[in-house]
This record gives structure tokens, C-alpha cells and sequence, in this order.
């Protein structure tokens, strides 16, 4: 019996900021981020969508299009690293909506959960949901993915920044794409990325040193949330080189595989925390598992960074990346960094290149390799299905894409910085935030969200 991906369904940000926009300002010259970096557009939420919207509009589009009967669903699992709560998950917000929407109760046997490990919880919450689906073949499981990249103004993050959401139907004899029981894993606990508690003396918000009680505030330090994570882009590189090396070598012994397993590919799909990411940092894994071992192993340090540079320029390191790579990475160019959502992004961008232009990739096996800052990475691989074409003759990806709306860039600045108030693009046929209760004291807080026809 196969187990996977069965149909897919995306929503992202339906506004962007051109990136040769953001270059200028900034003083940073466009080809780099371009050419260098493979950005283009970059995408953002705008004032009546957040994480839940994202979730809930991919979320209702798979329901819409695939003719789900929700009844049959037993898990709803989501993959984030942007939750706007420290207690109730996203998952449970995703059920509200849908039985507001679908029908009173038709999930309440329904179980949820969110998982978090950076961009690599999308991919844990996967893997669950297949083992829970091959144990039980006659159940149904969904997959989430959903956040908002988001990086302080004027940092090195800026121009990777992206929001939007996928959901996947995970079930036995999938139409998509079917996962081996193959999972090689690369964990260790970093400091490369990270989103940690923020404190501020309250005395210096109210200049007053007895600790008097601030909004509700009783204690001495006040606990500030940021979405834009503190971060070593250098070191964050090296981690998810690290990782994704150790992983997909243990991936290789797993298999007792004596070949190059990346020949018996036909696609290589990464996380892309920008779009030339996984051509930068594939480079090593290319060197050492090749079968004329390009790399030996016994270079001094200098002398393997140089060699490593030396084969990233070659002809046939580039012909490699055009053939392998550069299918996952033409979403990401026109969206940004999704996260969670940016392996299955890319799985969904080389599925929609490979119908565009009348490939037939059935029986085709794909690679993927996932990084979640922290620092993780799984190596797995699935095989495609005899009916992909027909599970996603309705997502429009490109199509989609191409529809999304321009912002000059001092729009761009007072989204980013929450003063813009009305919405760029109206809401219709999609999920809006409605309000944040702020009056009744044991629903403050509390995010109320509703239909727009």
C-alpha cells in the first residue's frame, strides 16, 4: 500500500513589493538580489489577513476543490513557526472556521495539533500524518502549512520576507506523490535563527521605579513579541549546510545505497528561505556523493571552501541545478520565504513547471531535503503518481501568481510597520480577519474571523 500526498491547495499573499523596488531604496544594487539571490517579488500580508487567513483560505480551497467530506478527516496537523498564540494552537482556529463555513460539529472528532520547529515543522507534522495513515489506511489526514516571514526593516532578511499557506490531503493510494518509509534526520541545538521572549523595563516605559501595576502588567519586566526573529545568516548557512549534508548521508545508508542517490532523482526539492538557497548550499552534497568523488575529503579547510566555490561555477554544476533545482524555484522567486510552506512550495512549483509544459513525470522520483533553523533536517523521498495531472489541473499556481497586486514602497513600509489601516485589495470569495476583541476582560485578545463573498 502507497501513502502520501493525495491533492494540494495554496493561498499566499495577494500583494508584493517588487524586489528591484526594495533594492533601490535601499541602496543595494537589484542584480544582486536578482541574479545573485533569484528574488524577484516579495509578497506580505495585507491589514485583514494574518497566519489564520492563510491557513483557512488553502485549507478551504482544498476542501472546495477536491469535494472533501470533512466527516472523514481525522487529523488536521499544522506546520508553523508563526503562531499568534502561546497556548491555543492554529489548528483550532482552522476547525472553527471550517465547521463555520462547512457545517456545525462536522470536525469535533477531528484530532489537532500544531507542530514547531522552525520551517522544518511542516515536514515533522508530514511525516506524522503518514505514519497515522499507513497504520490506518482508511482514514484521512490534512497537512497545513501556513506563516509570515518577517525580518526588521533595513536588515539582511528584508528581501527574503514572503506569507502564505498550503494544505495537503495525506492518504493512502495518493494521486500526487507516495513516500517511502525512508526518513534520515540531522538534529542539533543551535542559536542560527531564533524567535526568543523580548523584556523591557516597565520603568522605563513609565519612568516610575515602584513598579506600579501597567495595563494589567504586574510584574517588573515587560514581555514584548516580535515576528522578526534574531538571526546569523553566516552561521545559519553553515547549520543548514551541516545538517542537510549529515541527513541525506545518513539518508544513503538508510537506503544501503553504494550509488549517487541524487542521479536516481528526477527533481531535488528544498526548503528556500530565498530561491538560489538550495543551489548554494547542495554544492557539498553534490562534491562528496558524486561518483567520481570530486571532493576527497583531506583538502585543508581553504582549500575545500575553494574547491566547493570552484564547482558551484562549473558548467556542470549549473546544468545539474537547471535540470534538478531550478523547477521548485520559480514560486519562491515570485512569493519569498514561506517557512514551513516553502519544501511544499517548491513540491508544488515543480509539479505545476513540469504540467505547464507537458512533462510526464509519473513513476518519477523526487528528492527532498528540509532545514529548520535550531537546528534540524530530514531527508526523504517520494515517487510520483499516475494521476498528478489530474489532482492539480485545478491550483493555477503561475496563473495565480501572476494576478498579485503591486505596492510602491511607502505602502510596504506602513504595512510593515502596522499603521496602514484599510486593506491595499478589498477581501472576496476568502477568510478575513473580522476583529480582536479588546473590551470583554475574559475575551481579550480573542480573533474573530468571517467569510467575505
Amino acid at each position: 500500500m502507497k501513502t502520501g500526498i493525495d491533492a494540494i491547495a495554496f493561498d499566499v499573499a495577494k500583494i508584493h513589493l517588487p524586489i528591484k523596488t526594495l533594492a533601490k531604496t535601499r541602496n543595494i544594487d537589484p542584480e544582486k538580489l536578482e541574479k545573485g539571490l533569484g528574488l524577484l517579488k516579495m509578497t506580505l500580508p495585507d491589514t485583514h489577513q494574518d497566519v489564520i487567513v492563510f491557513g483557512a483560505n488553502a485549507l478551504t480551497k482544498l476542501i472546495q476543490d477536491n469535494k472533501i467530506n470533512l466527516s472523514k478527516i481525522a487529523r488536521i496537523y499544522v506546520g508553523t513557526e508563526s503562531a499568534i498564540d502561546n497556548s491555543k494552537p492554529i489548528s483550532s482556529f482552522l476547525i472553527a472556521l471550517m465547521e463555520q463555513k462547512f457545517g456545525e460539529n462536522i470536525l469535533s472528532e477531528c484530532d489537532v495539533v500544531d507542530f514547531t520547529f522552525a520551517c522544518i515543522g511542516g515536514v515533522d507534522a508530514l511525516q506524522n500524518c503518514i505514519d497515522f495513515v499507513t497504520l490506518n489506511p482508511t482514514k484521512k489526514a490534512i497537512v497545513v502549512t501556513t506563516d509570515f516571514a518577517k525580518y526588521d526593516l533595513n536588515s539582511t532578511g528584508e528581501y527574503t520576507q514572503g506569507a502564505g499557506a498550503l494544505a495537503m490531503l495525506i492518504t493512502s493510494n495518493p494521486r500526487v506523490i507516495s513516500f517511502e518509509n525512508h526518513w534520515a534526520t540531522s538534529t542539533k541545538g543551535v542559536f542560527d535563527f531564533f524567535k526568543p521572549y523580548r523584556t523591557l523595563s516597565k520603568e522605563k516605559i513609565t519612568g516610575n521605579a515602584t513598579n506600579q501595576p501597567w495595563y494589567e502588567n504586574l510584574e517588573s519586566e515587560i514581555e514584548i513579541h516580535k515576528d522578526q526573529p534574531v538571526f546569523d545568516g553566516q552561521y545559519s548557512n553553515q547549520c543548514y549546510m551541516d545538517r542537510t549534508r549529515d541527513a541525506y548521508f545518513s539518508f544513503k545508508k538508510i537506503k544501503n545505497a553504494s550509488e549517487t542517490v541524487y542521479d536516481s532523482w528526477k527533481s531535488i526539492v528544498m526548503h528556500l528561505p530565498y530561491a538560489f538557497q538550495g543551489r548554494r548550499m547542495l554544492s557539498e552534497i553534490y562534491a562528496l556523493d558524486a561518483a567520481n568523488k570530486i571532493i576527497i575529503g583531506n583538502e585543508t579547510a581553504t582549500e575545500y571552501q575553494n574547491k566547493l566555490k570552484e564547482i558551484s561555477k562549473s558548467e556542470t554544476y549549473k546544468n545539474f541545478v537547471s535540470q534538478k533545482l531550478q523547477p521548485a524555484e520559480l514560486a519562491s522567486s515570485l512569493i519569498g520565504n514561506l517557512y514551513t510552506g516553502s519544501i511544499f512550495m517548491g513540491l508544488l512549483s515543480t509539479l505545476a513547471h513540469f504540467y505547464d509544459n507537458k512533462i510526464e513525470i509519473s513513476d518519477k522520483k523526487f528528492g527532498f531535503l528540509s532545514y529548520g533553523s535550531g537546528s534540524k533536517s530530514k531527508v526523504f523521498e517520494g515517487t510520483i503518481q499516475s494521476e498528478w495531472k489530474s489532482a492539480i489541473a485545478k491550483v493555477n499556481l503561475f496563473e495565480t501568481l501572476e494576478k498579485s497586486i503591486e505596492i510602491d514602497f511607502e505602502t510596504y513600509e506602513k504595512l510593515h510597520k502596522k499603521e496602514q489601516k484599510k486593506s491595499v485589495r478589498q477581501p472576496k470569495n476568502e477568510w478575513a480577519l473580522d476583529r480582536i476583541e479588546s473590551k470583554i476582560p475574559n475575551l481579550i485578545g480573542a480573533r474573530y474571523y468571517k467569510w467575505i463573498d
